[in-house]
């Protein structure tokens, strides 16, 4: 089993930053990529930012590319969210998870979940 804890939530104006961190442990895999996802209220679980943990490559939604940066440590098995010129339609739980696949947009492709973290962003 996987663990994902995330931290580094809270309330911040809008063009301020926060930068979110996800623990992984339990099991391990040889390859596989991490993701950030968020869900407003009353809205769907959408797709952030991803991963590739071996090689470190990044993907995007189109809301935040330019403004929010995944980024890993190996060592610490955590990754990282950036998120810089925040806006409040970026209010939402962010959560964590893990993939064995790459590149993967939707939910489905991710099998493990951290229980989410509180961002608000105030205008």
């Amino acid at each position: 089993q996987v663990q994902l804890v995330e931290s580094g939530g809270g309330l911040v104006q809008a063009g301020g930053s926060l930068r979110l961190s996800c623990a992984a442990s339990g099991r391990t895999f040889r390859s596989y990529s991490m993701a950030w996802f968020r869900q407003a209220p009353g809205k769907e679980r959408d797709f952030v930012a991803g991963i590739n943990w071996n090689d470190g490559r990044q993907w995007y939604a189109d809301s935040v590319e330019g403004r929010f940066t995944i980024s890993r440590d190996i060592a610490k098995t955590t990754v990282y969210l950036q998120m810089n010129s925040l806006k409040p339609e970026d209010t939402a739980v962010y959560y964590c998870a893990l993939s064995v696949n790459f590149y993967r947009r939707n939910r489905d492709a991710y099998d493990y979940w951290g229980q989410g973290t509180q961002v608000t962003v105030s205008s």
